[in-house]
């Protein structure tokens, strides 16, 4: 006689990586909108180490070209930099979309660098 051992179905282990996919799958969505923010705030970065060897026109050309090449918000390229003798500082402010069940949740975000060169 074959007795069936409680709670090892198929049907449980299917329930859970369909749990799993879903999970994965808005993570994902999430994950996406908030690499390419710090993919972009480490760009300000590089340009706050460099300041000394370009100019303020040339920082926000990059910047503004970074935040396009990245598929950020339009906002994201409007960056500020006030430059005070050897210190500088670069500031963006934007907000993204991010899709998940039943809901789209808009999140701001607001890179930031600064440095002396």
């Amino acid at each position: 006689m074959v007795r069936r051992r409680a709670g090892k179905g198929a049907l449980g282990c299917l329930v859970t990586l369909l749990i799993i996919a879903v999970v994965a799958y808005f993570g994902v969505n999430a994950g996406e909108v908030y690499f390419r923010f710090y993919q972009f705030q480490d760009a300000m970065r590089q340009e706050v180490r460099f300041a000394a060897h370009n100019s303020d026109a040339q920082i926000l050309r990059r910047l503004r070209v970074q935040a396009d090449s990245l598929g950020l918000p339009e906002a994201a390229g409007l960056v500020t930099l006030q430059r005070d003798g050897r210190h500088i500082e670069l500031e963006s402010d934007y907000y993204e979309h991010i899709e998940l069940p039943g809901m789209v949740r808009e999140v701001h975000f607001n890179p930031h660098s600064e440095g002396i060169f």
